[in-house]
């Protein structure tokens, strides 16, 4: 049996570009949500640098060191705020027993240095933290 020749293979190939309805997909940049036409803005994501980042889920809990290595706090959760620039918060907890007694306050994320798994607010003392206004979450 013979191979297809090369101009039998370019035929064939615009024969069923040309039988495949374009109708039912969508133009690139535009996606139907149930119905409603939505503008989509690719931006390109480095899935490998993003992979080494910082989980909140595995942040929360952990003990948070001034740069003389005293323990100042624990982060308690990190916040995105509402605004139009998305910045990142960590809440820590500062102070209290047991969970009892403890002061939350807002820190911005950028402020923290992460190095070696361990978390550093390196300016910051037990009392300066305490004296930052408390965070409140809201109802």
């Amino acid at each position: 049996m013979r191979s297809m020749q090369p101009k039998a293979l370019l035929a064939a190939a615009l024969l069923v570009s040309t039988l495949v309805p374009l109708a039912p997909f969508p133009l690139y940049g535009n996606a139907h949500a149930q119905g409603a036409p939505q503008a989509i803005t690719e931006k390109r994501t480095d899935v490998v640098q993003l992979a080494s980042g910082y989980r909140a889920s595995k942040l929360t809990g952990a003990d948070v060191f001034n740069k003389n290595k005293d323990t100042i706090g624990t982060v308690d959760d990190l916040i995105v705020s509402p605004g139009g620039d998305r910045s990142t918060y960590a809440i820590l907890s500062v102070g209290g027993f047991l969970g009892i007694g403890k002061h939350l306050v807002a820190v911005p994320f950028n402020d923290l240095q992460i190095t070696n798994r361990r978390v550093v607010l390196p300016e910051a003392t037990k009392k300066s933290l305490e004296a930052l206004p408390e965070f409140k979450y809201a109802d």
